[in-house]
């Protein structure tokens, strides 16, 4: 029995002493510690493509359609308004695009009759899709002389073609 005690005893040492040499080894790792563990799968890894990436709006020149601007109201200054000599003017004009054609680069307001009262006698059309209401905006200087005085604006395509109907600023300037 002795010597089966003895086998035990041997036994059990060798497991021990095992034990104490066979820690286990850390490896060292490429990957970066906050690396979430993805588990393997059957599927294939999807590769990342690019997206189509949206292009810009272009403004293609427009044939076969209908320019038209038409006058809805005076929002500043009504008609036979009296200012002040050399007063300055925030004229506006509320208008619809209802032709067929959009109002882009080349479209212009240009003097057709009157004073030009300060304003350079060609302006740029404020942009305007079909449709669209919009505001049309200029700032006057009244002249230094008293007396009634008007100025007419007329809508001209890029091509040069004037269209719609013409805008005007009606004053009175009073001296003191």
């Amino acid at each position: 029995m002795i010597p089966k005690l003895r086998i035990f005893c041997l036994f059990l040492v060798l497991i021990f002493t095992a034990g104490c040499t066979l820690t286990p080894q850390r490896v060292a790792s490429t990957e970066p510690e906050n690396q979430p563990f993805l588990p393997p799968t059957l599927a294939p890894t999807p590769t990342p493509t690019s997206l189509p990436t949206s292009t810009p709006e272009v403004d293609i020149p427009q044939t076969d359609c209908a320019n038209v601007l038409s006058f809805i109201k005076d929002e500043t200054i009504p008609d036979g308004t009296g200012v002040k000599p050399e007063e300055k003017l925030d004229k506006q004009w509320k208008v619809v695009n209802n032709g067929t054609c959009n109002w882009g680069e080349g479209y212009t307001l240009r003097l057709i009759a009157g004073s030009e009262m300060g304003v350079k006698p060609e302006q740029p059309l404020f942009p305007a899709r079909v449709g669209s209401v919009v505001t049309i905006q200029m700032e006057f200087t009244a002249p230094a002389e008293s007396g009634s005085y008007r100025s007419a604006w007329q809508a001209y395509t890029p091509a040069g073609e004037p269209f719609g109907d013409p805008i005007f600023i009606e004053i009175v300037v009073e001296t003191p």
